[in-house]
């Protein structure tokens, strides 16, 4: 495994900050999307890029906000729910992606928690040759709105089983999405995935998800 690299990629007229690792000949990228609140150093999200990592793949944990406009958020909540904007920056973050020389000629996902879930499948929708699988964990898909029907990645949604309201949420929108979509509820947990076991689960699902998305197309 190589070390951990600190990026600072361009988007737009801002610079947004980036953590990548992953073995030197990696199979596939997966990109990850914090939701509102978090940020790339979010432990459950690392755990998560952690196991991806052990099947190959090559991981980049953003923030999609500066850390100017995380303190207005923090206030405000100004910026947390501006999908349209989150998803600018993630397609920027692609786009950096495929210029890279050790990343350029991989199959790109995305792993999305929260807002950032909706961030990734608008995205995903903007980039549909380029962004080959998407992951939601404890997603808010719904506030994609009308980008859902243009998502054609094959889409996997994580939801808590008692995390109700998101439960329906995710359930609305799989019937939105024309891709290839699969729900997984994981069995006593919440929206976090704190019970024992739970994200242990999350990460599993989703290794399975991007190596049966990224990585087996790509040998196919």
């Amino acid at each position: 495994m190589i070390s951990e690299n600190k990026l600072s990629i361009p988007a737009g007229s801002e610079v947004i900050q980036g953590d990548l690792s992953g073995p030197p000949d990696p199979q596939g990228t997966v990109i990850f999307a914090h939701g509102s609140g978090s940020s790339r150093h979010s432990p459950r999200n690392r755990y998560v890029a952690d196991c991806l990592r052990q099947a190959g793949l090559a991981t980049l944990l953003l923030d999609l906000l500066t850390l100017e406009e995380e303190e207005v958020d923090n206030r405000t909540l100004e910026y947390r729910f501006d999908i349209d904007l989150l998803a600018s920056r993630l397609v920027s973050a692609t786009d950096w992606v495929l210029t890279h020389s050790r990343l350029s000629s991989v199959p790109v996902g995305y792993f999305g928690a929260s807002t950032g879930a909706a961030a990734a499948l608008v995205a995903a929708a903007q980039r549909p040759t380029m962004v080959q699988a998407v992951v939601s964990r404890g997603g808010r898909p719904d506030l994609a709105a009308g980008a859902l029907r243009e998502v054609t990645a094959p889409t996997l949604l994580i939801v808590g089983a008692l995390d109700h309201q998101v439960v329906e949420l995710n359930c609305y929108a799989a019937t939105l999405i024309p891709g290839s979509t699969r729900i997984e509820v994981v069995s006593g947990a919440t929206h976090l995935f704190e019970e024992p076991g739970a994200l242990s689960r999350v990460a599993l699902l989703a290794r399975e998800w991007f190596e049966q998305n990224l990585i087996h197309r790509r040998v196919a």
